[in-house]
């Protein structure tokens, strides 16, 4: 084969694999767009079926901020949804972390079939739980209060994260654990100061699951909580923005945006890691 042949072919090639890469980023990013476009676009123009929804027909608008920050309490459900996430991932990781590391070091069989048992508990549908659930709530008087929410959530997250952790602390060696206990520190010392960082990864994947969980559950939010002022984001915006079949389409997407942007930002940043938090163990 001619040298200009081999260079056509290898420029074809990279062509190839740029489309596909080109391809792949509109797929990922046009939601985004659709946000975007779509919070700032007038109401006349959102609705014109004769106009190009892609693009703006009419001069860009605040209005439907304005509607979901002036009209609507949602400045306190975003600082709802913080404080239920921020302290469901606490929980999270005060529960899951030592959880995880005690079966992972746990020898023999019994510490396998504790792990796959906690994952199993994961897989319990939600609306199976739900009866139970709204007694307990009941009986401890945390009826429309955030701290139901902390109190359930936990339930589903804790198990994932402690199947998630320990497949992460078993491809930590034991001699750096050991090598730490030589040179003078304790156990808990190594597990704080050798084996929790080398673990960094995997404790980041269970608050990124943690924290999306709070964003996204509907159903408990929903059943628990009851005054507008206690509301998260995934109940307030749907409760409070379609009214019948009347959908405030521009504030929905506003909403949507302003909550999905950082948690994509954040992912982005450390996709390497969350990646490698799902996949350890899977290549050797």
């Amino acid at each position: 084969m001619s040298t200009s042949a081999i260079t056509i072919k290898r420029w074809a090639a990279r062509g190839g694999h740029f489309g596909l890469l080109a391809a792949f980023v509109a797929f990922s990013a046009f939601p985004f767009y659709w946000m975007l476009i779509t919070t700032f676009k007038e109401t006349n123009d959102l609705l014109a079926t004769a106009n190009n929804p892609f693009l703006f027909n009419h001069p860009p608008t605040l209005e439907h901020l304005r509607v979901l920050v002036v009209d609507t309490q949602f400045v306190r459900w975003l600082g709802n949804t913080t404080l239920v996430g921020v302290s469901v991932v606490a929980i999270t990781l005060l529960l899951a972390v030592p959880a995880g590391y005690a079966l992972a070091r746990l020898a023999g069989r019994w510490g396998q079939q504790m792990a796959i048992g906690i994952f199993l508990t994961y897989l319990i549908p939600p609306t199976i739980l739900f009866i139970p659930f709204s007694r307990i709530i009941a009986s401890l008087g945390l009826q429309d209060s955030l701290w139901s929410l902390v109190l359930v959530y936990p339930s589903f997250t804790v198990p994932f994260c402690t199947w998630l952790l320990m497949g992460f602390f078993k491809a930590i060696p034991r001699d750096i654990e050991e090598a730490a206990m030589m040179d003078g520190y304790s156990r808990f010392g190594a597990f704080l100061k050798v084996v929790v960082p080398n673990c960094s990864a995997g404790i980041l994947t269970a608050v990124i699951f943690a924290f999306t969980l709070v964003l996204q559950e509907f159903v408990y939010a929903l059943t628990f909580i009851t005054s507008s002022s206690q509301y998260t984001v995934s109940v307030g915006v749907p409760t409070f923005l379609v009214r019948g079949d009347v959908y405030f389409w521009g504030s929905m997407m506003g909403a949507c945006l302003i909550v999905s942007v950082p948690i994509a930002i954040v992912f982005n940043l450390f996709v390497d890691r969350f990646v490698a938090g799902f996949t350890v163990g899977a290549i050797k």
